[in-house]
């Protein structure tokens, strides 16, 4: 490879903002697979930027030229996911009024990103077990094997290799598409990035808004360090937003209140597991119970729906009944 291509390639990531030791090592291990074909497993919680990885590789790869096509696994009823996924001919099930070409095909000689993996049934895992495999499949209504040339980079926010041993994906499947595994830290994690990230979406969202934004406050750098962010770079980015519109005389408000252990005896995930509750019923209620939707508690928080509700089922949140 020549300096001109290294130099072009390592443009690629200069919009992944951080400078913190966990982050140097997710980007290197993205510029080494970028070159070759091999599919890629991103694992991360949600919110870290999952999706940003997979568009770096991609464009740093022999294959930029050609389409990144993007699938939420999780966003597509079961039942339309197969055909979402290969295409589907005329007449193929109730509904099916025409022809539809499939994410796989249109990825064809690019790459394609699977959102959410792990949300794919056990019914569908043989077939995409398959084409990961034998790069053919077929359209759904059609005995036509159609071969392509696809790069896949799949995402998710579970743990897979816990759901294999409780028989909620398949083992194989799982190893196919963690030829090479790249797990993005947590922002807690990443504490010397907060500092750029803030600086970077105010930049963004004052331009974007029309406003001038001359000051920082040290106390929300500080806020934003000792905050635990639950919804990581996406809750960052939302609290961000909301800042600069509430902005006066060009200063940032501080939106964050000062996180502090209740008792030195509780340890640091169980405080986390309480500040998390804690801020989806301050979500929940301010919003009336309201989950999705763009003024809903998702959005508030920075959470995917689907993510909220499974948060909300995991610290037994349930709505209150009406009064009588």
């Amino acid at each position: 490879m020549t300096t001109a291509d290294q130099d072009r390639r390592a443009r690629r990531f200069e919009q992944i903002i951080g400078d913190s030791a966990a982050l140097k090592v997710v980007l290197e291990q993205a510029q080494r697979v970028a070159a070759v074909d091999s599919t890629v497993l991103i694992q991360g919680e949600t919110g870290t930027g999952k999706e940003l990885i997979a568009h770096a590789i991609h464009n740093a790869s022999p294959r930029s030229g050609q389409a990144l096509i993007k699938l939420n696994c999780a966003a597509i009823p079961f039942d339309l996911l197969e055909s979402e996924l290969f295409g589907h001919e005329r007449g193929a099930f109730t509904g099916a009024v025409s022809q539809s070409i499939g994410r796989f095909e249109l990825a064809d000689k690019g790459t394609l990103f699977l959102d959410e993996v792990g949300d794919i049934p056990l019914s569908l895992q043989p077939k995409l077990l398959r084409v990961l495999q034998e790069q053919e499949f077929e359209r759904l209504g059609s005995g036509r094997t159609h071969r392509v040339d696809v790069r896949v980079i799949a995402a998710t926010h579970r743990d897979l290799a816990q759901m294999v041993k409780r028989d909620q994906f398949r083992s194989d499947l799982y190893y196919r598409l963690s030829v090479f595994p790249i797990t993005l830290p947590p922002l807690r994690e990443r504490l010397e990035d907060i500092g750029p990230l803030v600086e970077y979406y105010v930049e963004v969202f004052s331009r974007r808004m029309g406003k001038r934004i001359a000051t920082i406050p040290q106390e929300f750098v500080n806020a934003s360090r000792d905050y635990p962010w639950p919804g990581n770079i996406r809750e960052l980015q939302n609290v961000i937003e909301r800042a600069v519109i509430l902005s006066n005389k060009e200063v940032l408000p501080n939106l964050l209140r000062p996180i502090r252990p209740a008792s030195l005896d509780i340890s640091a995930r169980e405080h986390f597991k309480e500040t998390e509750r804690t801020r989806i019923l301050d979500a929940l209620g301010t919003t009336g119970w309201v989950v999705g939707g763009p003024t809903g508690a998702a959005a508030r928080i920075g959470l995917k729906r689907t993510t909220l509700i499974a948060r909300m089922k995991k610290h037994a949140i349930f709505r209150p009944p009406a009064p009588a």
